[in-house]
């Protein structure tokens, strides 16, 4: 999140030179929480995850279509799986192909991330990875192979109780009530350190997109400590209703911005 991780989990690589400044933010609402404390709260009584559904993104370089993405959320035994993908398209698949997969699996009652695998195809690097969150013994557990080389590597790290993932936690970022001025403080793994992620309630907009208009939430999470800290900007807008579905997100990096722009929503 701070690279930012989420957006780095979606979105092709391309240079996007986008807005360079987030838009003002309306005023917090009164009695706004801010979470200090690092962790994942379970999701609140009657949550119910939106199984079934994928959301399908178009990814914009120069207002031009770089690329598109994925996010899906079903059920899986007594797990909740969530898949994604980014691919590039057209002549940025040319200039640099990427075809990536991601397959996380999340505690239904916790939000706690349980594994992740990833298949990363992006310019010439050719990547398998997994992730296993073992709470018993507070470690993560990676190994990733060199699909070119075939070269492989192994690395556990410390993690708290809980931990969410790179894909997983965009959904629970949606989770949360989200109200404007609120502030969420949160764990979050990708194989490596832990880091503290600190999400901002910004403010309300109106946003449209391929799949139409929408009233949303703006949030802006970064990487409060932790390896990732400071390497980039990122925004979610959620749809300001019970579904706090992502309508677009926003990664601005140092070499440039990219956005995902929601274009349809399907339920099967």
């Amino acid at each position: 999140m701070g690279t930012p991780a989420v957006a780095v989990a979606l979105l092709v690589s391309a240079v996007l030179t986008g807005q360079t400044q987030p838009p003002q933010s309306s005023g917090p609402t009164p009695g706004a929480v801010i979470e200090s404390e690092s962790r994942i709260t379970p999701p609140p009584p009657g949550y119910a995850f939106a199984n079934g559904q994928t959301l399908s993104y178009d990814v914009e370089w120069r207002l031009l279509t770089a690329g598109t993405a994925t996010l899906r959320l079903d059920t899986s035994g007594d797990e909740e799986r969530v898949t994604a993908s980014g691919d590039s398209t057209g002549v940025f698949s040319v200039l640099y192909p990427v075809h990536d997969r991601f397959d996380a699996r999340l505690g239904p009652r916790t939000f706690c991330s349980a594994r992740i695998t990833k298949h990363t195809e992006e310019g010439f690097r050719r990547l398998d990875t997994s992730i296993r969150f073992d709470y018993a013994r507070r470690q993560s557990v990676l190994q990733e192979k060199n699909l070119k080389t075939g070269a492989s590597k192994q690395d556990e790290n410390e993690i708290p109780g809980c931990v969410t993932d790179v894909v997983s936690g965009i959904l629970y970022l949606g989770s949360r009530p989200l109200q404007v001025g609120q502030a969420y403080t949160f764990p979050l793994n990708n194989g490596g350190k832990t880091s503290d992620v600190r999400a901002r309630v910004e403010g309300r907009e109106e946003i449209k997109t391929p799949a139409g208009a929408f009233h949303t939430v703006r949030v802006q999470p970064e990487a409060a400590s932790g390896a990732v800290r400071s390497k980039g900007r990122l925004w979610i807008w959620y749809s300001d209703d019970a579904s706090h579905i992502p309508v677009q997100m926003r990664a601005r990096l140092w070499w440039g911005t990219l956005t995902l722009r929601l274009t349809r929503v399907e339920k099967k």
